[in-house]
């Protein structure tokens, strides 16, 4: 059976140490004069849209505002980026490139994307860590604000590429959020949380995913759990 594998990029492929957060609030403070402090935010598993929009709703600005200025917001987010997510700060994360080799060499499985990261910033983390060539396309943030619509997204581009329409729980998703897991039930996807990332190990365990991981280390039970 062949599978289309999907995988969220930050604390579960990568760690960019805090260089996408810090590119967010100087963009912020730019576009939006906005001062406060990001730390009580946590990104985890939303897409950038719906940060900018959680952050500035917050701060008191109207939604036709913040829309008005976003084309301002990711050119200065993306230019901050491209010069932090280097790749002495950007790192993968322990077993991925292991598990990316693996799966690249499988021929029953597509690999791509699903991420919240709009794509030009997702293409810029990845550099960091040498590992956009494992993902060809994907879906992404600037797809849709709204992550339950992406996976539709990745599958309809999948089949455009190779042909096949892979459906139900041929598609895997595989992140270390809430929302990774979430994004997936309302299609039947297979989910697999790993706890890689800022999420609790028990908060993901409580969504109920078909598969949980401390890390992706454990190769063996990784590609048991997405070729099933």
């Amino acid at each position: 059976m062949r599978k289309l594998v999907l995988f969220d990029i930050d604390g579960t492929l990568i760690t960019d140490h805090g260089a996408a957060r810090h590119a967010f609030a100087a963009a912020l403070a730019e576009t939006y004069a906005y001062d406060g402090d990001l730390s009580r935010y946590d990104f985890s598993g939303r897409t950038d849209p719906q940060i900018a929009f959680m952050i500035l709703r917050d701060a008191g600005w109207s939604d036709e505002d913040i829309t008005s200025r976003l084309p301002e917001l990711w050119s200065r987010y993306l230019r901050d980026l491209a010069a932090n997510a280097t790749p002495g700060r950007v790192q993968s994360l322990p077993g991925i490139r292991a598990l990316l080799e693996l799966l690249q060499q499988e021929p029953r499985v597509t690999l791509a994307l699903l991420t919240g990261n709009i794509e030009p910033g997702a293409r810029i983390k990845l550099g960091g860590a040498s590992l956009n060539d494992y993902f060809p396309f994907g879906a992404f943030g600037s797809d849709s604000a709204n992550r339950e619509e992406l996976p539709p997204i990745a599958v309809e581009r999948a089949s455009r590429i190779d042909g096949h329409r892979f459906r139900g729980r041929d598609v895997v998703i595989i992140g270390d959020s809430i929302y990774d897991v979430r994004c997936g039930t309302p299609h039947d996807a297979t989910t697999i949380a790993v706890a890689s990332g800022k999420t609790p190990a028990d908060k993901l365990i409580a969504e109920n995913p078909h598969h949980f991981f401390e890390s992706a280390e454990d190769l063996e039970a990784m590609m048991r759990a997405i070729m099933e």
